[in-house]
């Protein structure tokens, strides 16, 4: 049964944060996530933690710089997803305006699979390159780094996923979660890690008294600045923790993208999104921007991805924003398909006792199958993997989605243990992973997670609990105070309000054949409302748990409420 739970309030953060000028709503629910009194009155760029705490970084700056003095090519190996195409794009754009001669390659998610393999440093090596970077990847791939260094390719390492019992073999490793990195930030997402290297390079080339300026440019300095867009889009969709550091990196891109200073791309998701830019916020990149540059990896090739965010033209730049929009109602269609037939294979299964849940189809898309486990994840809250046929004959490719508690990266390597056989090959973190098995091992595989997750769990965790913020009046349900919470930095880590409330249903009505657009009524007050993806009828009364948004429509806006959860 779910369980609505008020978030604990932090009292003195609270008074704190009134007396130095917050509103009363929001310093509630900004001093209950531990906001500072120094964040709410402004931080700067010169506050993020310095680049010099990050274990390696000093050795990549220094072999990059050699690089660029040589003039030799340097080529970035990208990752398929929102946050390794951001990194790829940064780490592009500031090495080319730092002086570099810089190439990519991003590996096919449905054929090369994920990180530097062998296979992808071979294809690399067509394109000639004297050094390699990795890119939100990397820090498991013992076998590809040692690939390249038998070709005589040192690599340069920048990732963020937390490393295995062997580390690669590479020149230089840039990883917050590495062993002995101090760094005070570990939620960095792969983006983060990258725009930091490039911080350091641009310190060594100063130290080196050499121009750090574009190959016949005349600008007298390449502005890493320029690049925090970037940096915002990758670190809001990869999903990290918005801790202190990240939360900066993602105020300073979004000023960027709301004074229209942001890259070409950008403003082009943005346009084919039918967004107003000037009015960008941290939801619009996890739920616009995100899966639209995620959708060019999972349906076909992230090079779309990758060149709407390194184009100069803004007419390029729209003409791939168009190809991305048509991945992402490519991918939704294929979407509702897949959850269609898993929501049929559930009906064979007593969800109630299991802990886990496995799930397969081969005709299901590779590229898709992460969704599909997270919406089943949230339905149910239990870990789940849902996989798809693999590239290789007789293998299967999963992702999973883990619920707090169950750590599914460390699972699966606890499962490698036990069962050396089992799994072929796996990777991620703590909220999300990938593996392959072959296709004869899935039965196996699925009792042996269900042991360890019931090793590991309790019927506590599998009990779907949410928190939010407080029961709030009608009186504070304004304008105002939807547009101060909607122009804070909200995701991961640092979740967006939402308030509680008894309300009496009365209009409804289906829109959009999935959602129901609502007139609700709490003391004799009306508020517009929509609750998304549900078309059934509500009682008269309900109890909701909702956001305090803004409505854009005909060039008015107008405070609505979006119920996120209700109850009888």
């Amino acid at each position: 049964m779910t369980q609505f739970i008020i978030r604990p309030q932090d009292e003195d953060r609270t008074r704190a944060l009134s007396a130095a000028g917050a509103p009363s709503l929001l310093a509630r629910t900004l001093g209950a996530r531990g906001m500072m009194v120094e964040e709410w009155q402004g931080l700067e760029l010169k506050d993020l933690l310095p680049w010099q705490g990050l274990k390696g970084i000093h050795h990549a700056a220094h072999l990059l710089a050699d690089a660029i003095a040589a003039q030799q090519k340097i080529v970035i190996i990208a990752d398929y997803d929102a946050d390794g195409a951001t990194a790829c794009a940064v780490g592009l754009r500031a090495l080319r305006g730092l002086g570099a001669v810089v190439d990519y390659f991003v590996p096919n998610r449905l054929t090369l699979g994920y990180g530097l393999t062998p296979e992808v440093v071979a294809l690399a090596r067509h394109k000639n390159p004297d050094l390699l970077i990795t890119v939100d990847n990397g820090i498991a791939s013992v076998e590809g780094v040692d690939a390249a260094q038998a070709l005589g390719i040192p690599v340069i390492i920048t990732d963020h996923h937390l490393p295995g019992d062997e580390l690669p073999r590479a020149a230089a490793i840039v990883n917050p979660n590495q062993p002995g990195c101090t760094f005070a930030s570990k939620h960095l997402a792969g983006v983060g890690v990258m725009f930091y290297v490039m911080l350091a390079l641009r310190a060594e080339l100063r130290q080196r008294h050499i121009g750090v300026r574009p190959l016949g440019g005349s600008d007298p300095e390449f502005h890493l600045g320029q690049l925090l867009d970037l940096v915002a889009l990758g670190t809001v969709a990869d999903v990290v923790r918005l801790d202190r550091n990240n939360r900066l990196l993602v105020r300073e891109g979004l000023k960027r993208i709301a004074a229209g200073r942001a890259q070409p791309g950008i403003n082009a998701l943005y346009q084919v999104a039918e967004r107003d830019f000037k009015r960008s916020c941290s939801t619009d990149l996890g739920f616009v921007l995100g899966p639209r540059l995620n959708a060019a990896g999972r349906m076909e090739d992230m090079r779309h991805g990758i060149e709407c965010l390194t184009t100069d033209s803004p007419v390029e730049a729209l003409e791939h924003a168009r190809r991305l929009e048509a991945f992402n109602r490519e991918r939704r269609s294929v979407e509702v398909t897949m959850q269609e037939s898993a929501l049929e294979q559930l009906t064979a299964i007593e969800v109630g006792p299991r802990y886990t849940l496995c799930l397969y189809d081969k005709g299901w898309h590779p590229g898709v199958v992460g969704i599909l486990a997270s919406r089943i994840k949230d339905r149910h809250n239990r870990p789940v993997i849902a996989f798809a046929a693999g590239t290789a004959e007789g293998e299967i490719r999963g992702s999973g989605r883990s619920i707090a508690g169950f750590h599914l990266r460390d699972a699966l390597d606890q499962m490698t243990k036990q069962h050396p056989d089992l799994i072929l090959r796996f990777g991620g973190h703590a909220a999300a992973a990938g593996l392959t098995l072959r296709a004869e091992n899935l039965a196996r595989f699925e009792a042996a997670f269900e042991v360890l997750a019931r090793q590991w769990l309790t019927p506590t965790d599998l009990a779907l609990q949410i928190e939010y913020d407080a029961d709030v009046n009608a009186e504070d349900l304004t304008l105002i105070n939807a547009e101060q919470l909607s122009a804070q930095v909200w995701g991961q880590g640092f979740p967006e309000p939402l308030l509680g409330g008894t309300f009496t249903v009365v209009e409804q009505r289906v829109v959009g054949k999935r959602h129901l657009k609502l007139k609700l009524m709490q003391d004799k007050k009306p508020f517009d409302a929509i609750l998304f993806g549900h078309a059934e009828p509500l009682p008269k009364t309900i109890y909701a748990l909702y956001r305090l948004g803004v409505n854009e429509w005909n060039g008015s806006r107008n405070m609505q409420l979006e119920v996120r959860h209700w109850r009888v």
